[in-house]
């Protein structure tokens, strides 16, 4: 395995995924679900921003998701920018007990089409299924609202685990395809004219962690040259 060692690294790939919704809704402990198994019960609101990076096998491949967290509260709002720059993944987050939450998705997807530098594979996450009792958002509504805008949607629940791994791993999937999808067309148009590739958008998804892109780039310099 030691002599694929260079090999492999050069075939990782990196995906930054943010973490989006109002304050409260679970974001953190989603992410503590995912990321360490665990749960905190008496979480506060994340002051400031915070990643973690999970590594995941699809296909062979190695990919790493650097998932970022932040509070969804208004006075962090000047971090937003950075924060979604180079995104190319999204767990757009609602609480299903409280329907104030749910009603704030039109403007988290605004404000991700605003700061985002592409479009951005997102999920509609309804967190805290296990709260049935208290359920103000009904999984039907959830189900209509991702298909009316175009998302994934999944319910969870931090608390038992429920579907958590399964809504990050849903993004990352999705990423990756579209990647592989543009790397087929990229080699594509080398065979047909190698002058082509260089245009810069040979791994259009590949915002963060610039391998794929520098890699596939010098194949087409190398031959244009």
């Amino acid at each position: 395995m030691a002599l694929h060692s260079e090999e492999e690294k050069k075939e990782d790939y990196l995906f930054k995924i943010v973490l989006i919704g109002d304050s409260a809704v679970g974001k953190s402990n989603l992410l503590a679900r995912f990321a360490r198994d665990e749960f905190y019960p008496n979480s506060k609101s994340t002051i400031g921003v915070e990643f973690q990076t999970q590594k995941m096998d699809i296909n062979g491949k190695e990919v790493k998701a650097q998932i970022w967290d932040t509070a969804g509260q208004e006075r962090f709002r000047a971090v937003t920018s950075a924060y979604y720059r180079g995104a190319v993944g999204a767990l757009l987050v609602y609480d299903i007990s409280r329907r104030l939450t749910f009603d704030s998705i039109g403007r988290w997807l605004n404000e991700l089409q605003t700061h985002s530098d592409m479009n951005v594979v997102t999920i509609l996450v309804g967190n805290k299924s296990d709260l049935k009792d208290a359920r103000e958002v009904t999984t039907a509504e959830g189900k209509a609202l991702a298909e009316a805008k175009g998302l994934f949607f999944i319910e969870t629940s931090a608390l038992d685990s429920s579907n958590v791994a399964s809504a990050f791993q849903t993004v990352v999937r999705e990423i990756y395809n579209i990647l592989s999808r543009k790397v087929i067309q990229s080699q594509e148009l080398q065979k047909k004219d190698s002058g082509r590739l260089a245009n810069g958008k040979t791994v259009v998804l590949q915002a963060d962690g610039n391998q794929e892109t520098d890699a596939e780039t010098k194949k087409g310099r190398c031959c244009s040259s």
